[in-house]
């Protein structure tokens, strides 16, 4: 069995080149790139090597010899411990200004497609902004105390932390009150996680317990809920097992897209949006890109509970919906009849397969809009053969497959890029959301 090498113990001295996609500071020691957490280009620093692999090395911030414009004081006392926030250092400016950096760069390299123009970048609070989690719970008897939060970073412990910026503060700053609340549970080391579900008005905390609590329990969580304004939930299986409560009323999470005056209601472990404000905006960025009359039949994919699908309808004369999650769908057609609108239909399809047989895609549609996963969505590209729509607004979370795609619609199907940019979802981290327009 061959034995690792033993990494270098004494710190390094190099001037960081530029930032990895994740954010790290790149630099090249011997020949071989080194990513260094918490660095930034131009700076000249000592870091430690914390891994050391064929074609890479990784390694942390010792001391800073010289000290980009760029960088400021991290606003929470755990940054650099846990894994939740990586650009805490770096002004909200230039968070920005990498991210856009980022995309282009994507574009260029990936899609081998420029961007002509860059849309303003969508901001909003910058804090207090997240709404959805699922938060790590751990009872530490060396410690004899629960940690309740996120991944310390590179690694796969808890990190201890006692509140997080980011979440909204009704969770965020009131993490030890949570964790000592679990910690008088007879069932405390048999929480593994929370899901964290926050709508315009309700908090919903749904404990994940792999044994039945005591009544002692559930009266301890149920006095937790009423005094900080939460409904406690339990899920004993699987995320549609998730219910309040003995006695409690179930409480209904939802929000509401004022500007084109749709509401949805959605369950905590369903997919919606983390930061609201920039939702909003998105939402309402899609629906001006796309110039929508009453004579467009428009085609929402990975279409969700309707995020995208119904303030479309408010705008169109007809609204195709289509997502792979059979109880996303289900919801997503209750959020039509909850809002009156009957100029929308929704269907349940895995858009990483072939769909050119199902009767929804059969039809034409003037307007699509698409809002994949990761994994982007280049195998329900080609059937824009058949659609032929003239607008094309493309909703992502991942910079690479949105340039991969983009040079399939440029590229390959004839499309022209207008315009793309960053919308800041997720402040303080290097996760990079975007939205692009293309026309035929």
């Amino acid at each position: 069995m061959a034995h690792k090498k033993k990494l270098p113990q004494d710190p390094v001295t190099v001037t960081i080149e530029s930032l990895s996609h994740d954010g790290r500071g790149v630099a090249h020691v011997d020949g071989k790139v080194v990513f260094i957490d918490e660095a930034l280009p131009a700076e000249t620093v000592d870091f430690i090597y914390t891994d050391s692999r064929k074609d890479y090395a990784e390694g942390k911030l010792a001391a800073l010899h010289t000290r980009s414009e760029h960088r400021v004081e991290p606003a929470c006392p755990h940054f650099g411990i846990c894994g939740g926030c990586s650009f805490q250092h770096v002004d909200d400016a230039e968070q920005i200004h990498f991210k856009e950096d980022l995309l282009q760069e994507q574009f260029r390299r990936i899609g081998k497609v420029d961007i002509p123009q860059i849309w303003e970048a969508l901001k909003g609070p910058h804090w207090g902004y997240r709404r959805k989690a699922r938060m790590g719970v751990k009872w530490v008897a060396k410690k004899n105390r629960v940690l309740v939060g996120f991944r310390e970073r590179r690694n796969p412990f808890l990190a201890e932390i006692d509140s997080c910026k980011v979440m909204h503060p009704l969770v965020g700053e009131n993490l030890i009150a949570l964790a000592e609340m679990i910690a008088g549970l007879s069932i405390k080391d048999r929480i593994p996680q929370i899901e964290v579900a926050i709508g315009d008005n309700e908090c919903i905390l749904a404990f994940r317990v792999l044994e039945p609590p005591t009544d002692a329990d559930k009266q301890r969580m149920r006095e937790f809920g009423h005094r900080y304004g939460v409904s406690v939930c339990l899920q004993p299986k699987g995320p549609d097992t998730i219910a309040p409560l003995d006695g409690e009323p179930e409480v209904i999470p939802s929000y509401e897209l004022a500007e084109q005056g749709v509401r949805f209601n959605f369950r905590p472990a369903m997919f919606t949006q983390v930061n609201y404000d920039i939702n909003q905006k998105m939402v309402t960025r899609a629906l001006e890109a796309l110039e929508l009359t009453k004579d467009d039949r428009v085609l929402d994919l990975f279409c969700g509970l309707g995020n995208f699908t119904l303030p479309l309808a408010t705008k169109a004369g007809h609204v195709v919906g289509v997502e792979g999650d059979l109880p996303l769908v289900k919801h997503a057609r209750e959020n039509a009849r909850l809002n009156n609108l009957e100029n929308v239909e929704f269907h349940v399809a895995d858009l990483s397969k072939d769909v050119k047989d199902l009767p929804w895609c059969k039809q034409k549609f003037s307007k699509v809009l698409l809002d994949p996963s990761r994994a982007g969505a280049s195998e329900v590209l080609h059937n824009f053969k058949h659609w032929q729509p003239e607008r094309i607004v493309y909703v992502s979370c991942n910079p690479s497959t949105l340039a991969r795609d983009a040079g399939i619609l440029v590229n390959e199907l004839g499309y022209k890029l207008v315009k793309a940019g960053v919308m800041d979802m997720f402040p303080q981290t290097a996760h990079v959301e975007s939205i692009a327009l293309f026309v035929k």
